[in-house]
């Protein structure tokens, strides 16, 4: 079964067919290699805290795994390792995304989507994707970690090229490689020679002090939190705005009572999150999954999707109700490799949303045909065509 067929365009079709069908399918993966595909939430969520399922690609059977290739030092990130490295190093940068920290952080962020908001001007018609959904959780994660803000401009295309690879651009990942290891390479050096109070500063700081943090992980850090940092806020805040003005009776409910907002995300996210699949894996041993046996080093993808538009765990679940107990959703992922900076990708979505619909109760889509990235993992739009008034709304 080829995976892209529809996937991209509709993926919940697709993915109820699937699930219907049975629990676990054979498919071709996004690099074309042989995958077996889990769609239902038990199984997911059960399969995403099972230790025997590992994420180091060194457990992939030879020549299974036929994935874009990361240098060493870009490598070594917490995707690519399972305990102990994993506790070690997520207990390192933990620190960054406590609750505590990440209240700290709410009033630097609400200022920023006050400021991008103001660029708009009272109305008109932007993109909102390039306007405010990039550029917010950009600025926060740079700032974050201390990313001067003459080198954030290249970031989101290098990230468009990992996650969404341009057919006409065949080179356009390898590329987007190169120049980030380039820009982190620079920049730690730069936090060795000028330290701040930002959090790179402070694993350098950790490196030199003799844990046990290579250099190659340290790169791998950086490269990592401000990945994910960024790709997965933005796709969290645009789903979000997408979904709430495809359905004005919920984005009506939630003007009307905006201390809905922690939960309204948490249903948006469950209903069009930021990924469709999971990060790749490969058993350890042969595991059974769905009452399916899966061969140790054979590749496993988990639909986050699939699983999350369950019925039997989320009742109508291709209905967005944001009174619904979204609790337990998977857009995030479970277990030890759950989503490290999810408490700061909810506060942003939860910021970002808050401050647009308090701007512009005029709010709309001025185009109706929106396109997805071409990406079969991620779930983000290329782009959102709104129209926009901080005046009264009409009628």
């Amino acid at each position: 079964m080829d995976l892209a067929d529809g996937l991209i365009d509709h993926p919940y079709d697709v993915y109820q067919r699937l699930r219907e069908a049975a629990p676990v399918h054979r498919i071709a993966g996004p690099d074309g290699s042989p995958a077996w595909l889990v769609t239902r939430y038990d199984d997911v969520r059960e399969a995403l805290a099972d230790p025997r399922l590992s994420l180091d690609k060194r457990h992939a059977a030879p020549g299974g795994y036929r994935g874009l290739v990361l240098p060493p030092a870009l490598d070594a990130n917490l995707l690519n390792m399972d305990p102990p490295d994993h506790t070690r190093i997520r207990r390192l940068v933990g620190r960054a995304f406590t609750a505590r920290r990440v209240e700290r952080l709410r009033t630097p962020v609400r200022r920023t989507a006050d400021r991008l908001l103001d660029a708009l001007g009272p109305h008109g018609t932007t993109d909102l994707i390039a306007a405010y959904a990039a550029p917010l959780p950009v600025t926060v994660i740079c700032d974050l970690l201390g990313v001067p803000e003459a080198h954030r401009r290249d970031f989101r295309e290098w990230t468009d090229a990992l996650v969404a690879p341009d057919p006409a651009r065949p080179r356009a990942a390898k590329e987007a490689v190169g120049a980030m290891l380039g820009f982190f390479t620079r920049l730690l050096a730069d936090k060795r020679a000028d330290p701040a109070d930002d959090l790179l500063s402070d694993l350098v700081a950790v490196r030199e002090e003799g844990d046990r943090l290579s250099e190659d992980e340290l790169m791998s850090l950086a490269f990592l939190i401000l990945f994910a940092g960024y790709e997965n806020t933005v796709q969290l805040i645009g789903n979000a705005v997408l979904a709430l003005l495809r359905h004005p009776d919920q984005l009506a409910a939630l003007r009307e009572d905006p201390a809905r907002l922690p939960a309204a995300v948490a249903e948006l996210s469950r209903y069009e999150g930021p990924a469709l699949l999971a990060i790749r894996r490969f058993p350890t041993e042969d595991v059974t999954l769905g009452g399916v046996t899966v061969p140790a080093g054979e590749t496993v993808l988990l639909s986050l999707a699939a699983a999350n538009r369950d019925p039997a765990r989320f009742p109508d679940p291709d209905r967005l109700d944001l009174a619904r107990d979204a609790s337990g959703h998977l857009a995030l992922g479970h277990g030890i490799h759950h989503c490290l900076g999810a408490p700061l990708a909810r506060a942003e979505t939860e910021i970002a949303l808050a401050a647009l619909l308090e701007r512009f109760p005029a709010l709309a889509l001025a185009d109706e045909d929106v396109r997805w990235r071409r990406s079969l993992r991620a779930r983000g739009l290329t782009a959102l065509r709104v129209s926009y008034s901080s005046g009264a709304k009409a009628g």
